[in-house]
């Protein structure tokens, strides 16, 4: 059951990247298609997080889908639209991901 979890959690930060990416590109919602994959990708997002709150504490859903999304959406905004992060954003994701790994590798919530 909680490797299903983890590949729910791993499929709604794909498609939360995917719709915050098109969010963008939407433009206010003035461009049919990418509003269209917005609507969609937040839909499976939420669906496929629901899906992992079965199995998984909320806590940890939470900051893993926030911070590995964090981390990804600034990858794709430095490819896709050139967005480059300085030294202080740089650092900052590296605590997130840091905060994340240590919540998975040493918290108790993971415990049900």
């Amino acid at each position: 059951m909680r490797t299903s979890a983890w590949l729910f959690l791993t499929i709604a930060i794909v498609a939360e990247v995917i719709a915050t990416s098109a969010l963008r590109a939407s433009d206010g919602f003035s461009r049919l298609v990418p509003s269209a994959v917005v609507v969609a990708g937040y839909g499976v997002a939420f669906y496929c997080l629901s899906l992992t709150l079965k199995n998984l504490p909320v806590g940890v859903v939470y900051a893993v889908w926030s911070g590995v999304g964090i981390v990804l959406i600034t990858l794709v905004a430095m490819v896709l639209y050139k967005q480059m992060p300085d030294l202080p954003a740089v650092l900052g994701l590296g605590l997130i991901v840091a905060g994340v790994i240590v919540l998975n590798l040493f918290s108790k919530m993971q415990a049900h």
